[in-house]
């Protein structure tokens, strides 16, 4: 069998956590942080594991990352 292909944009966004889950950046902060409250902009810092729905079809996309 041929090896699977890993999708060139996942890789690029996602991380895989040691347990398991896929860690991404928090959505919704490139721009328009004006019209953002304080409290939006302060907890979307840093990453966030994705729901068990999304994780799924991100694992799909990176075979060989567990």
């Amino acid at each position: 069998m041929p090896k699977m292909k890993t999708k060139s944009g996942a890789k690029k966004r996602f991380k895989m956590t040691a347990t398991g889950r896929v860690r991404a950046a928090q959505a919704g902060k490139r721009h328009g942080m004006i019209k953002r409250t304080k409290k939006f902009i302060r907890n979307a810092r840093g990453t966030t594991t994705l729901s068990a729905q999304d994780e799924k079809i991100v694992k799909k996309y990176m075979p060989y990352a567990r």
